[in-house]
């Protein structure tokens, strides 16, 4: 199942900067591996915010929850979900 996904990061004052620079680290990492193996499809920022859209390609409901649960900024993002469906009109 293909999912629309939407997140926006926000990161309290109070964040240790190091530990949020590591966790930085670690979240690259681990949407490159996602990238790598198929799951997060398209990963694109939202120009001037602290945001992105993506689109992941995933088994079910339950698989992307694990997955957007498992990113390091998990705890500091709103997220969005939609899942989507074949358009009719679309060439491929």
């Amino acid at each position: 199942m293909l999912y629309h996904v939407r997140m926006d990061v926000r990161v309290p004052h109070d964040v240790d900067p190091a530990r949020f620079e590591a966790l930085k680290a670690e979240e690259k990492a681990r949407a490159q591996a996602l990238q790598r193996e198929g799951k997060w499809r398209h990963l694109w920022r939202i120009v001037g915010q602290y945001a992105n859209v993506s689109v992941f390609d995933v088994a079910d409901h339950d698989e992307l929850h694990a997955i957007l649960a498992s990113l390091p900024l998990f705890p500091f993002m709103e997220i969005a979900v939609t899942p989507l469906a074949r358009h009719p009109s679309a060439l491929d």
